[in-house]
């Protein structure tokens, strides 16, 4: 049984933003690192998935729908990813790197306090690019999560921090690390014996710096619009919404 846990998810390889929440003494102190997917497909890739590396088996990792993407990009399996950076990021990577992601699961399982056991994944626990909100229907939550046991989810893929009862199941969704929508800084969770979302602040300014020098060539673009967390909760969950299966106007 865990303690503490903490929950990182789609850091999308933004260096300066990991580095403060590794930082962070809670998340020093905590027994377990949980890695909810998408830890690549940004302008820092390859030193970010290394600082990660080096945190040994503290760290429980799961893949991501842009992991699986890089890996099949670079493995010709397609030729295009729907974001952008993320083809320049999969040639950024080592083969051994690319190996590795090939190797993360899709969901883990772990006994926390006061939770029991939590089911962890990326986006839900049958799909890794599958959408859902926190004002999704019930009827869709119940849909998404047929079959699955525990009485806890923790997902991530859309980026913004969130908890709520579903159907008797508690879901949480620690928001974005690198990428985060609705608000700046670098958003993790921690649980056990509650749930603690917590947001870890860094200087944007020198972030933005710190990126620049990485390559990409709509760097300023990208690390404007998502450093500064440019997009809203309300534009975010519009451009989500009719993708989880609810109605529009």
């Amino acid at each position: 049984m865990l303690t503490r846990v903490a929950v990182l998810s789609d850091i999308h390889g933004v260096v300066p933003a990991l580095t403060a929440v590794l930082a962070e003494p809670d998340l020093r102190d905590a027994e377990k690192i949980v890695l909810t997917g998408d830890m690549t497909a940004g302008p820092q890739p390859g030193v970010a998935l290394d600082m990660l590396l080096e945190l040994g088996d503290k760290v429980a990792w799961l893949g991501g729908n842009a992991d699986r993407e890089i890996v099949e990009f670079r493995r010709g399996r397609r030729d295009t990813i729907p974001d952008e950076i993320a083809p320049w990021a999969a040639e950024q990577l080592t083969d051994e790197h690319i190996d590795f992601l090939a190797t993360l699961p899709r969901t883990l399982t772990f006994p926390v306090e006061r939770l029991g056991d939590v089911l962890f994944c990326h986006a839900t626990p049958r799909d890794d690019d599958e959408i859902v909100l926190v004002d999704s229907t019930l009827d869709r939550w119940a849909e998404v999560l047929d079959g699955v046991e525990p009485d806890t989810v923790v997902c991530g893929n859309t980026h913004m921090p969130f908890v709520r009862l579903a159907n008797g199941k508690l879901v949480i969704n620690p928001g974005s690390v690198g990428m985060p929508y609705g608000r700046a800084g670098a958003h993790w969770a921690l649980l056990g014996p509650g749930v603690d979302l917590r947001r870890t602040m860094f200087d944007v300014d020198k972030a933005i710096e710190a990126v620049k020098s990485c390559g990409y060539p709509g760097i300023d673009e990208w690390s404007d619009y998502f450093l500064r967390a440019r997009a809203t909760d309300a534009e975010a969950i519009g451009a989500f919404g009719p993708k989880d299966g609810r109605r529009t106007p």
